[in-house]
């Protein structure tokens, strides 16, 4: 049996204008991406906020510490959960479509073992190497201790995301969202403004990192029980434990060098240039980032449905699915594009006007550029993964890691962080064009229609409305310049994509499910 799932009024919503029998997995994506929009937004804020604060308050050479140290825990957590997470995903979302929901607790419970293990043997390894880790590079020595309190936060990092792999198998999104994406930030300014009262440096700051990963653990376990305590007790299959470590085998370094692409050229760019100047080009990584944080979280959503629908033989649906998921994505990620790329300035000027420099701006246009391709063909990475390919996804990451160093040992001497950046992005291109044939050629499917070149019309509209807005509000203040280019270029390409960039049956739905909305008179509850 399935645990109940709590009233929802947007879903009610939606099943009123599009039928349950004919639309059932459609209606969960978007319940699950409606309960979604709350949490992405708590974590845009929370995101910038953590480092427009840190930033503001401990200056570019300290942000590039604590960024370089969250990034070794975030970065190690990936690869020393051993692909438990995904593997979570995967079996539970199986388990439960053949009808054997009893047995996700004992792959969990299992999962979650292996990334205990792993993860805290390397926590140590990082803790132990910290001292030679700011020796090797312009890091100051003492950011010795940032590192040390990143390694204490490395197996909670890990162990967390096996416990919300295994809420996500069930298709349950809404935890991942406020316990990953907004509570994890959230707390960790909480806990990092109560440290600054006894040391305003870099290593409490991560130390509050640590502490925030440590509640998140707390949190994400609480909710698998909770979710999966209805239940009925199935042991776990013969062999269990090979074959989530068969799976984890290939995943394991796949995922570190998935996490390494955001970051290697940053550690190359450490080598050649001093603190403050990597300080500024994290920040404008971090904010490239946002791009993807749509993909992120609609890829979660997804995820179960392509280990269900391709265990079943459902290759035409899940076809389909992609390709409007695809579309849909990308749709919503275009007028962040569109702000980052045309009104650079402003935003790097969130974090402080040592930030808005050219250099600064012409690195986070090239940025933009990488996490577009990213974008624009969906859930590649994942498909592979949920259809267990972990071994072409191992091999597609050590590719476009060593394209990344290369390109970044190559261009960064002379480039600086231009360099970097042009070596971010022709590898974000290069891998997401590799991935795409590959999962065309295994899997037989692909994100492309028609319908997707509708969204050049918007995009056109969205675009002059931004540079005309800044044109017009360039001599104000840079957040009257940023809110007011933000938002008119945002309705103008809203107003035209519902007009002419969504497919007739689309419109149609749209208006229905808007004037659903206005007739119910209140807010969905999530």
């Amino acid at each position: 049996m399935t645990a109940p799932a709590r009233p929802n009024r947007l879903r009610a919503l939606v099943e009123s204008v599009l039928p349950k029998e004919r639309f059932g997995d459609q209606l969960t994506i978007l319940s699950g991406t409606g309960q979604n929009v709350a949490g992405l937004v708590i974590a845009l804020l929370a995101t910038f906020g953590s480092q427009v604060l840190i930033t503001r308050t401990l200056g570019a050479a300290n942000y590039g510490v604590i960024y370089l140290a969250t990034q070794v825990a975030f970065v190690g957590a990936a690869a020393t959960r051993f692909g438990m997470d995904m593997a979570a995903v995967r079996r539970v979302a199986i388990d439960v479509g053949a009808g054997q929901a009893g047995r996700s607790r004992a792959v969990v419970s299992r999962a979650a073992v292996i990334a205990t293990v792993v993860s805290v043997v390397a926590g140590i390894g990082v803790f132990l190497a910290a001292g030679p880790l700011t020796r090797a590079s312009t890091i100051p020595a003492s950011a010795k201790g940032a590192f040390q309190a990143a390694a204490l936060a490395l197996p909670f990092a890990a162990l967390t995301q096996v416990y919300l792999g295994g809420t996500r198998g069930l298709k349950i999104m809404r935890h991942t969202l406020f316990i990953y994406w907004a509570g994890q930030p959230l707390v960790w300014i909480a806990l990092m403004l109560a440290g600054w009262t006894v040391a305003r440096t870099a290593g409490m700051s991560v130390l509050a990192y640590a502490g925030s990963w440590a509640l998140a653990t707390l949190a994400a376990y609480l909710v698998w029980r909770r979710e999966t305590r209805g239940f009925d007790p199935l042991p776990p299959a013969h062999g269990e434990v090979r074959d989530l470590l068969r799976y984890g085998l290939p995943r394991a370094p796949a995922a570190l060098f998935a996490q390494l692409l955001f970051v290697a050229d940053l550690f190359v760019l450490a080598r050649y240039v001093p603190a403050a100047e990597y300080g500024v080009y994290a920040a404008a990584v971090r904010v490239a980032q946002v791009v993807v944080l749509f993909l992120i979280s609609l890829n979660l959503v997804f995820s179960p449905f392509v280990a269900d629908l391709h265990a079943r033989g459902e290759r035409e649906w899940l076809d389909s699915l992609f390709k409007s998921l695809t579309r849909w994505t990308f749709a919503a990620t275009l007028p962040i594009i569109l702000v980052l790329a045309l009104v650079p300035g402003p935003v790097l000027q969130l974090f402080g006007g040592e930030f808005a420099t050219s250099e600064a701006r012409t690195a986070l246009l090239i940025l933009i550029l990488g996490q577009a391709a990213n974008v624009s063909v969906g859930s590649v990475g994942f498909i592979l993964i949920m259809v267990g390919r972990t071994g072409w996804d191992l091999l597609m990451y050590s590719a476009s890691l060593a394209l990344d160093v290369g390109l970044a040992f190559a261009l960064v001497p002379r480039l600086g962080m231009r360099g970097a950046a042009v070596a971010q992005a022709v590898t974000l291109a290069a891998s997401n064009a590799f991935r795409l044939a590959l999962v065309r050629r295994l899997v037989g499917i692909q994100p492309f229609s028609r319908d997707y070149a509708r969204l050049a019309l918007p995009v056109l509209a969205g675009g002059l409305a931004i540079a005309g807005a800044h044109a017009a509000l360039r001599t104000t203040s840079w957040p009257v310049d940023l809110v007011g280019s933000a938002a008119g270029g945002t309705v103008v390409y809203a107003v035209v994509l519902l007009t002419a960039g969504l497919p007739a049956r689309e419109r149609a739905t749209a208006l229905r499910l808007a004037r659903a909305y206005r007739g119910r008179g209140s807010g969905p509850s999530l």
